[in-house]
């Protein structure tokens, strides 16, 4: 096993191969990262294609693309029938060109996606998502899954797993900044956040989560009929939210552009639709 980028997330994933018992050579720009390592019991490549020449996997993970080229361009040579495992973050786009350099150089190749931080790398819940190759995965599954026990491929579009990425990601980052919305709404009148933390708990667990999966399934069927909650009356809670953001002296901006939303679909005539009738002016911003 190599393992090439030695930052916080690289070192995890040489870490878990060591702690899994999997002879290990690991390459980093910075050959002082591999220090750690070394001490673990992994081998440090002088180079690239000393890295890339001491095993048949290969994983990388660096910055972005551009640097994953920049590192692995000169040795493709070297590639040549050697398994490409590419945790490097990037889009889809990226991941497409990527797969189709590994086919011109003779590599097998998938990309993936670490859906955790780096401490729980090789914990057995931990998800990791691939696209690429299908008989690659399949071959090396087990020595996937010492990354996480959770591995699961997607389907043979490298790009897959990118956009799943993005995908989730974007719900946490949508769900933590509007937390830290309430957060600071309570906070404007000196309430710790830890007094609506069990409520915000329970508001996921037993409204959010479960209006999530009715839009889920509303947005499959493409019907938005509801009499629950529609979009004209959550467009004037979310003007009262703004209103009383501004007189508690917080910025609205996070709100702003849901009321966008809303508001413009209740000019379409949508008033009356579930919330997960948004998704159309998402789809369709014009």
């Amino acid at each position: 096993m190599t393992v090439i980028g030695l930052g916080m997330m690289g070192a995890a994933l040489a870490g878990a191969y060591l702690k899994a018992g999997h002879p290990t050579t690991v390459w980093n720009r910075s050959a002082d990262k591999a220090d750690s390592l070394v001490e673990q019991g992994a081998r440090r490549a002088e180079d690239v294609a000393e890295a890339v020449a001491a095993a048949d996997i290969v994983v990388v993970c660096l910055v972005d693309y551009d640097a994953a080229h920049a590192v692995l361009d000169p040795v493709s040579d070297a590639l040549a029938g050697k398994v490409i495992v590419n945790l490097t973050s990037g889009l889809p786009e990226d991941a497409r060109e990527a797969a189709k350099w590994a086919e011109r150089i003779g590599a097998q190749y998938l990309d993936g996606y670490i859906m955790t931080v780096p401490p729980a790398v090789g914990l057995p819940q931990t998800l990791l998502f691939y696209g690429g190759s299908k008989e690659t995965f399949d071959a090396y599954q087990d020595t996937l899954k010492v990354l996480g026990g959770n591995s699961v491929f997607l389907g043979p579009d490298a790009g897959i797993a990118a956009l799943y990425d993005l995908a989730l990601l974007g719900i946490l980052w949508s769900t933590l900044t509007s937390a830290l919305h309430g957060f600071a709404l309570v906070g404007s009148e000196k309430i710790p956040a830890a007094a609506l933390l069990p409520f915000a708990e329970a508001w996921i667990t037993h409204v959010a989560l479960p209006s999530i999966k009715g839009a889920a399934q509303q947005v499959d069927a493409g019907e938005y009929a509801t009499n629950i909650s529609t979009v004209g009356l959550n467009a004037v809670g979310l003007a009262k939210m703004i209103k009383a953001s501004e007189a508690q002296g917080i910025r609205p901006d996070l709100m702003v552009p849901i009321k966008d939303f809303l508001e413009k679909r209740v000019a379409d005539g949508h008033g009356a639709d579930a919330l997960a009738s948004m998704i159309e002016v998402i789809r369709n911003p014009e």
